[in-house]
């Protein structure tokens, strides 16, 4: 079983900059495809970004791309998201998700293992 803890969250003004971290344990990360979805108020879970297994793919919803980074220090077990530039339309709650050695997913029901998710409020 993979256990996923969320980290990093909180309240930042537009423009500004998050670093978001999600910790693995009860197996190492090297085996595992992982992503990062969000989920705001009123609306249904998205993808944002996700690195495959190999380190070698990574994935971005195009509402993202240029201003946050998807990375991964499997030393560590620990995966990151890295946001700049900080819209509002940002703030969600942010959750990472796991599956064993496959592609870069945009779908959430293709991963099997999920964090309790951080929450990300953007003022403008």
């Amino acid at each position: 079983q993979v256990q996923l803890v969320e980290s990093g969250g909180g309240l930042v003004q537009a423009g500004g900059s998050l670093r978001l971290s999600c910790a693995v344990s009860g197996r190492t990360l090297n085996a595992y495809t992982v992503g990062w979805f969000r989920q705001a108020p009123g609306k249904e879970r998205e993808f944002v970004a996700a690195i495959s297994w190999t380190v070698h793919s990574t994935n971005y919803a195009d509402s993202v791309k240029g201003r946050f980074t998807i990375s991964r220090d499997n030393a560590k077990n620990t995966m990151y998201l890295q946001m700049n530039n900080l819209k509002p339309e940002d703030t969600a709650v942010y959750y990472c998700a796991a599956r064993f050695a496959a592609p870069p997913s945009a779908r959430d029901d293709d991963y099997n293992f999920w964090g309790q998710g951080t929450q990300v409020t953007v003022s403008s």
